[in-house]
């Protein structure tokens, strides 16, 4: 439904209650002139005219949505959320009191204590003990903190490396030891021959001057047991010192692993500094030389790369990548100054969103004085409304709009808003007069149509004033009123929204009539309104927020059905706080009221929903009741 289309008799203010409320006195409908007739077909449902620069008009959007560093393409992410965050930017202050001066400071000296070119070289330690004091800073999300945990733990894990290569440093001692042993035994030792006792004269068994019967002794040199034990004990030994470098080797790959996904997330959520800090730390930790990201290599990081410069991922290119960045971040923001200096407002605001979106978190960006971001913020502002009027079709406005935007911005790209509004004026005074051809020949079907078109390229063009006169009798349009009262007196308002184009001409001059049309189009619009931004905020996920756009303008609207079942849908996904608010609700209004009761339960739905207007108005005026009662 383009609700906001309307003639120009839709000016007045909003009657409250519900979606049209009936004059006093009134039967709730305005008297017809005419018998009404059910007869009238329902009229066909026109598409509507596609807008001037399209449907969907981006603002500020880099046609990629990507910001290239040192010939890789960095995303932005959602462009939608990107441009929220922008306009939330653009009306913070910036972050240049002493406190963000001092945490910027330690980070400059962090980076200069563990950096390479420091005359007394790098000082781990030192740069380590500041990350504490860094962390308590509200702007750095803690990251400092994150990274001295790393850090951390990697330091244990390269302990408990350096007491593996000390346990094989001394069991490959014990086994020299042992070898040299049993080298001595094979050397020295030999088995020696023992004599058998000599066997008596005159015996069985020998006689004088035989043989003596010799036999080996197996205990000595290599065939004793010792020697075999030494053997078992040297392969042992060569088992257990394997088992250790593959533990330590394992080791090592996992805690630069851990190490790395850090710093691939950072450099993801373009927190530069932070990757600066890790990359040095990194160095200082692992001296070597292995420095290649362990990632997947069909991971989206590893693509940025491989896709776009052909190599894999090291510390080293993120380092370079995050100075790229801050530099090129420092060049957009002197890009802007220099452009606003000049009024070139539109590229500058362009430039502001580009530096913005690649370093959110950087010093030029963070400490831009909050008069030049209220100058673009009011600049998208009416950029953003001209845009809204356009594809409404209220090319009035937009003229007003394009006359104060090319004041404010010397280089506003006004050919196409020009260009739309000659063309789409034109076309619906064509139509006007296209239309009063048709009447004059007795043509009304053909006058109604083309009065439709006319509306519906410029609904509020002044020539339809002119031609209510030529309508009024006409009989198409009288079915069309009639068919307006009789949809007015059974509550059907949204049919009469969907034909708004249709109805609107036939009931010009009609005071009564105007004034109902005028309130069922204002509340409808209304409406709809909060049910977009419902929509938008049960897309993030804050079906909270949701509930309460649309629980706040059912209060007014409580017969709209489309707005009944929207609620609907959000109830069970929001039972916890509903419930809460019923509860606050039933202890507050009962006799005697309960404060204390109703005050919890609105505390317990403030808790669930911290952003919640219902919550802390509740609060509020039970707070107050306590505080200072009635006397």
């Amino acid at each position: 439904m383009k609700a906001h289309l309307l003639l120009s008799l839709c000016v007045t203010s909003l009657v409250h209650g519900q979606v049209y409320t009936p004059p006093p006195g009134g039967e709730g409908k305005p008297k017809s002139q005419e018998t009404p007739k059910d007869s009238a077909p329902a009229s066909e449902k026109k598409e509507p005219a596609a807008g001037p620069l399209g449907q969907e008009i981006p603002l500020l959007d880099p046609a990629a949505e990507t910001i290239t560093v040192g010939g890789v393409a960095i995303p932005l992410g959602d462009n939608r959320l990107l441009k929220a965050r922008f306009e939330k930017y653009l009306s913070q202050p910036p972050e240049s009191d002493e406190e963000a001066a001092k945490y910027r400071a330690t980070i400059t000296q962090i980076l200069i204590t563990i950096s390479p070119f420091r005359q007394a070289g790098p000082d781990i330690y030192s740069a380590f003990k500041m990350l504490p004091s860094a962390s308590a800073y509200p702007g750095d999300a803690n990251l400092c903190g994150s990274l001295a945990e790393s850090i951390y733990t990697a330091m244990l894990s390269k302990q408990d490396i350096n007491g593996l290569s000390k346990l094989n440093k001394s069991i490959e001692e014990e086994k020299q030891a042992i070898i040299s042993e049993g080298d001595s035994k094979a050397r020295n030792e030999r088995g020696s021959s023992l004599q058998a006792p000599a066997t008596p004269k005159g015996k069985k068994g020998g006689g004088e001057g035989g043989p003596e019967t010799a036999l080996t002794n197996p205990g000595l040199g290599i065939s004793s047991l010792k020697y075999a034990d030494i053997l078992r004990r040297i392969a042992e030994i060569e088992v257990l010192k394997k088992a250790n470098i593959a533990k330590t080797e394992a080791q090592t790959l996992r805690t630069k692993a851990q190490y790395q996904v850090t710093m691939i997330q950072w450099f993801v959520q373009r927190r530069y500094e932070h990757v600066l800090m890790a990359a040095r730390f990194y160095n200082q930790i692992w001296k070597d030389g292995d420095a290649a990201l362990r990632i997947d290599k069909d991971s989206d990081v590893s693509k940025l790369f491989s896709e776009s410069v052909g190599v894999s991922p090291t510390v080293a290119s993120l380092d370079s990548l995050s100075n790229e960045a801050i530099r090129e971040t420092g060049k957009y923001v002197e890009a802007f100054d220099l452009m606003l200096s000049r009024g070139d407002l539109h590229n500058a605001s362009q430039r502001l969103m580009e530096a913005f979106a690649l370093g959110e978190y950087l010093a030029p960006v963070a400490t831009l004085p909050l008069e030049k971001k209220r100058r673009v913020s009011q600049y998208i502002r009416d950029l953003n409304e001209l845009y809204g009027t356009l594809q409404a079709h209220d090319y009035t406005k937009t003229m007003e709009l394009a006359a104060r935007l090319k004041i404010a911005a010397k280089d506003f790209p006004s050919s196409k808003v020009d260009s739309a509004i000659a063309g789409y004026t034109l076309a619906s005074d064509l139509a006007i007069e296209e239309a009063k051809a048709h009447l004059l020949m007795k043509e009304s079907d053909k006058a109604a149509e083309k009065i439709r078109a006319a509306a519906e390229i410029w609904p509020t063009n002044p020539k339809l004033t002119e031609f209510r006169k030529l309508v009024t009798n006409s009989g198409a349009l009288v079915t069309t009123r009639n068919d307006f009262d009789r949809l007015l007196s059974e509550g059907n308002f949204r049919e009469i929204a969907r034909r708004q184009y249709e109805i609107a001409p036939t009931i010009l001059g009609d005071p009564q009539r105007e004034e109902a049309f005028k309130q069922i189009m204002t509340s409808l619009t209304k409406i709809e309104t909060a049910l977009s931004k419902a929509s938008e905020f049960s897309k993030v996920g804050q079906n909270y927020a949701a509930w309460e756009q649309l629980a706040e303008i059912r209060e007014t609207y409580p017969d709209d059905p489309k707005l009944g079942r929207e609620i609907e849908l959000l109830a069970p996904k929001v039972a916890d706080f509903t419930r809460a608010l019923d509860q606050a609700r039933r202890f507050e209004t009962i006799t005697p009221k309960q404060i204390g009761s109703a005050l919890s339960w609105y505390l317990k739905a403030a808790s669930i929903y911290p952003q919640s207007n219902i919550a802390k108005s509740g609060t509020k005026r039970l707070s107050d009741e306590i505080i200072a009662p009635d006397k």
